[in-house]
């Protein structure tokens, strides 16, 4: 290893002015055994750089982050390098291994900063790698073993060259200078030993000044021992004084102790006078009273919470103290208690809070009064609560049971004069659309009639069980169904009703919510529901009194949030709110089923505002409950005007002309438009929507199939192009697919009709040309077409003559008043038709020229009129009618 050690030191890193300091035959950990030698080298300039080498790749040794020899009590050749990344090496011998290790850690102790973390190296191998030396150090000890290598320091090397100046071959002689310099050095030495020995005499001297010091210490000791026998004396007096003295201050302690109690006890267990009058006879009516109350009771309860020391327990007076306290608790609690009792059942009973000054604007009586003044005892509500449970609970439940009987009082008269106004919208409008029923709307009467408000309105109070609406002459359900509204125009329908209901609605939910929302905020003030609390059960809020139950059932029927127990108590308090609305809704919707709309954009935004505020409240509990209803509503409202369509019959005798579910569909969907613009639930309308349109295009086609007066095309035509118009006009943007499906529809049964149509004006000429060309397409050279018997030169020019001019007008007037019957006025396609066969007809007169000229060459038969006299005969027909 010697050998290749000085062959790479020669070869490798002299060359490269790098020293070679440690080396190791290594293969890679795993199944390719491949030798290599790692090599630790530091260059010969400054700064020094130390280097660990294999073939080509060479890592710094600043990068080294951690040695690991795998096993520090075992021989084992294997160990890694963590440069910036892991490298596993298989040393040739473990004592090459630990000789490299060894090296390593010599040059990272001495050229670097950071040390590197050696693992699994035994602590004796680099203890063995520092020398023991008086003062050598980790830095400078190593140097001989680092190849017996000195690095001369910066003075050694000036000395050096001042002494190799002076001799002449110091460079070429390097025998002859090494020798002079021995002799010299041994000069030196010898000087050094002569210089001892003339000292010799003032060593004397120096000797005899300690003897005569050491004589002077003796006797300074005498003397301090002589004075240390007289102290004796004054030291055990002053033992006994400092003796008396600790006693005293034991003494002070336990006074200053005993004070400390005396004033902690006078401090916190006292209570003034001032405050055990307030308790025992303080007006709970006044502001001042209050404050003086709310005062006393914090002081109370401060004192009957002071942590006693040890020992407290065992003072009679204490004892007193803390039974006047009790009693002092005792009374204050049950005078609270009965002046709430008394203020929660006069407001509970109170007659004076009606409806009468509100039923012109229909408004809710507010209690905002009340609530500032029972906010004054919020904090003496907090003080029970933490000091009577009992009590805290029973006014909790009072207040539930007599709020309750205020609220539901209210809250009916409310709906009832609610009920009333909705009610009121209703009017005859007989007058108004009675004449305008045509005979589609006769034929359907009777079932349309089972949609309508005849009958009672059933209301929650005497005075709406009192409102009927009377039997012929009482107002139909406003356009309960599509059938209904396809015979009535946009402003024959009664909008100023449908506002005054919409409004109506609104302000009953506008005032249920502050109504809601201010109990909620002062239920949480007044009982101080901030904190975790274990509170009765639902039976205790509904009145009951509250069994005895162990602690652990009460503890797993406890409630653990603010919320559930306010949510408990708003349930109780307004328990006629959900049955009032559903009551108000089957009303409105009653009325008119219509209705649905406007009360499913109300309530969603209602619901959608009281999430906002808090999602698990009370009101928002309730109004997603009633939204649940409305929305059931709202979706019968649709399955309603499907079913309609489903069961429409047309008339045998009569034209069809525009479907009254159709027009009823564009007065709903501008109705809708209309109410749901920027609502909430724009999903549910889009939804039905495509329930309905897809209904719609349904019942279109079976009525066409059905239609015996007026042909299919046409009916289809008429329909989807109505239906085409209404998608364009709105914008609706769910239903793009169909309103591209009823244009389809509506230009291809337009062409449908149109070909059928046309077949009639020229029908044996169209005869005569669709047997020439199929005798073409038989193979028939079209050259030799006029070779045919049936179809040579005179049988084409005698068809042609059965069709002069006049014929083929005649023809056509004909058949202009015959689509005319077919058409109907309201949809004003009459032209748009007549147009379409205008371009039908040029287009198969330029085929049959087409065919004369490719089929009958050179005959000079041309047909009887022209394109110019077809479109004159077109223009004509058309004015004149």
């Amino acid at each position: 290893m010697t050998a290749i050690k000085h062959a790479l030191q020669r070869d490798i890193f002299t060359p490269n002015d790098e020293r070679l300091l440690g080396i190791v035959n290594v293969c890679k950990a795993g199944k390719k055994k491949k030798n290599c030698f790692l090599c630790a080298t530091v260059t010969t300039e400054r700064p020094v750089q130390v280097k660990v080498v294999k073939r080509q790749q060479t890592w710094e040794l600043r990068d080294l982050t951690e040695v690991d020899a795998k096993d520090a009590s075992k021989e084992n050749p294997e160990f890694d390098l963590h440069f910036e990344k892991v490298y596993r090496w298989v040393a040739s011998s473990t004592a090459e291994k630990n000789s490299f290790i060894s090296c390593i850690w010599k040059l990272n102790q001495r050229y670097l900063r950071k040390k590197v973390e050696f693992v699994n190296v035994s602590s004796q191998l680099l203890e063995e790698s520092v020398p023991s030396g008086e003062s050598q150090s980790v830095a400078g000890g190593d140097e001989d073993a680092l190849d017996e290598y000195q690095e001369l320091s910066t003075r050694e090397e000036q000395d050096i060259e001042s002494m190799m100046v002076t001799c002449e071959y110091a460079i070429s002689n390097a025998e002859a200078f090494a020798e002079k310099l021995f002799k010299e050095l041994q000069v030196l030495d010898g000087a050094n030993i002569q210089s001892i020995m003339a000292s010799e005499k003032q060593v004397n001297i120096l000797m005899q000044l300690l003897d005569e010091a050491l004589g002077e210490v003796d006797t300074i000791e005498g003397k301090l021992s002589s004075y240390e026998e007289m102290l004796q004396s004054v030291k055990e007096q002053m033992d006994q004084i400092s003796q008396s003295n600790r006693l005293i201050q034991i003494s002070n302690t336990n006074n200053g102790k005993l004070l400390d109690e005396i004033q902690f006890l006078v401090n916190y267990m006292d209570l003034s006078k001032g405050h055990i009058r307030a308790l025992q006879e303080g007006d709970l009516t006044s502001p001042k009273g209050i404050e003086a109350c709310i005062n006393a009771s914090e002081a109370l309860l401060q004192c009957m919470n002071v942590a006693l020391r040890p020992g407290h327990d065992k003072l009679m007076a204490m004892n007193q103290q803390q039974l006047l306290f009790a009693e002092l608790r005792d009374t204050f609690a049950r005078r609270l208690t009965n002046h709430l009792n008394n203020v929660f059942v006069h407001q509970g009973h109170d007659q004076s809070s009606t409806l009468s000054q509100h039923t012109a604007e229909l408004t809710l009586p507010k209690h905002s009064p009340l609530h500032r003044d029972l906010l004054r005892y919020a904090k003496l509500m907090e003080w029970l609560k933490n000091t009577h449970r009992e009590k805290y609970e029973g006014l909790s439940r009072t207040y539930v049971e007599y709020m309750s009987k205020l609220y539901e009082r209210e809250i009916k008269e409310f709906f009832e004069v609610a009920k009333i106004k909705m009610a009121g919208t209703s009017k005859d409008p007989k007058g108004k659309f009675g004449k305008r029923y045509d005979s589609h709307v006769k034929l359907n009467m009777n079932y349309a009639c089972l949609h309508g408000s005849s009958g009672k309105l059933t209301g929650s109070t005497s005075s709406l069980n009192k409102l009927t609406v009377q039997g012929s002459n009482s107002r139909r359900s406003q356009s309960s169904s599509l059938l209904d509204m396809g015979n009535m125009s946009a402003s024959d329908l009664d909008v100023a009703d449908r506002t005054k209901f919409d409004k109506i609605f609104e302000q009953v939910l506008s005032e249920l919510e502050p109504l809601c929302l201010a109990e909620q905020d002062f239920i949480s003030k007044f009982f101080k529901l901030q904190q975790h609390l274990t509170v009765p059960e639902t039976e205790d809020l509904d009145g009951s009194l509250p069994s005895k139950k162990p602690p652990q059932a009460e503890h797993r029927h406890s409630l653990s949030s603010e919320k559930d127990i306010v949510r408990l108590m708003m349930n109780k308090i307004f328990q006629s709110i959900e049955t009032e609305l559903n009551s108000l809704i089957a009303l409105g919707d009653k009325i008119d089923s219509f209705h649905s709309l406007y009360m499913l954009v109300k309530m969603s935004h209602h619901v959608w505002t009281a999430e906002n505020v808090d999602p698990a409240s009370y009101l928002s509990t309730t109004l997603g409950n009633v939204l649940v209803t409305v929305k059931r509503n709202f979706d019968k409202c649709i399955s309603n005007q499907i079913r309609q369509m489903e069961e429409f019959k047309i008339s045998k005798k009569s034209k069809v002309g525009i479907l009254p579910f159709v027009t009823g569909f564009e007065e709903f969907a501008e109705l809708a438009e209309t109410i749901f613009r920027n609502a909430e639930r724009r999903g549910d309308l889009d939804k039905a929507y495509v329930k309905l349109i897809r209904a719609v295009f349904m019942n279109v086609e079976k009525v066409a199939n059905e239609s015996q007066k007026t042909p299919r095309d046409v009916v289809m035509m008429e329909n989807f192009h109505h239906i085409f118009s209404t998608l364009s006009r709105l914008k609706i943007s769910c239903l793009d697919a169909e309103r591209r499906e009823a244009k389809h529809k509506y230009t291809d049964h337009l062409q449908s009709y149109v070909i059928n149509s046309l077949g009639q004006p020229l029908e044996k000429l169209n005869h005569f040309f669709e047997g020439v060309e199929a005798r073409v397409a038989q193979g028939v050279r079209e050259e030799e077409v006029s070779y045919q018997l049936a179809f040579n030169k005179q049988e084409l020019r005698k068809v042609i003559k059965e069709y002069p001019g006049k014929e083929v007008k005649k023809g056509l007037d004909n058949l202009y008043k015959k689509v005319d019957k077919h058409l109907c006025e309201e949809e004003s396609l009459l032209q748009v038709v007549w147009h379409s066969m205008q371009d039908e007809f040029i287009r198969q007169y330029k085929h049959f020229e087409d065919l004369i000229g490719r089929c009958y060459p050179g005959s000079g038969i041309t047909m009887e009129f022209t394109i110019q006299d077809m479109l004159e005969y077109f223009s004509s027909i058309a004015q004149s009618h």
